[in-house]
Parts: C-alpha cells; structure tokens; sequence
C-alpha cells in the first residue's frame, strides 16, 4: 500500500452526510441520524443559538 495519489482513489464512495429531509442542506449525518444544521431527529425544534447571524 503506497501513499498519496494512488491510496486517494479508494476513498471515493463512502459517504456519512445525505441530503436533510427537514432543511434541505447536505448536513444529515447517516450514523448519527441527526442533523447538523438544523437538529432534525435529534429534536422537533429547529437547531438555533443566539450566536448565529440572523
């Protein structure tokens, strides 16, 4: 097994974030089942902090 380019190549297919049901952004994180942006199965509330811009 070398490094770099060739070992690069074998990454491809795997994917953890799909598309979110609720917000539409490619957040949902499959083996989390959650939603990072908007906190979709993890609560019934949008995700949102006084941080955030408006």
């Amino acid at each position: 097994m070398s490094k770099g380019t060739p070992s690069m190549g074998k990454k491809s297919g795997k994917k953890n974030m799909i598309h979110c049901r609720r917000c539409g952004k490619r957040t949902y994180h499959i083996s989390k089942k959650k939603c990072a942006s908007c906190g979709y199965g993890a609560s019934a509330r949008m995700r949102k902090y006084k941080w955030q811009k408006k």
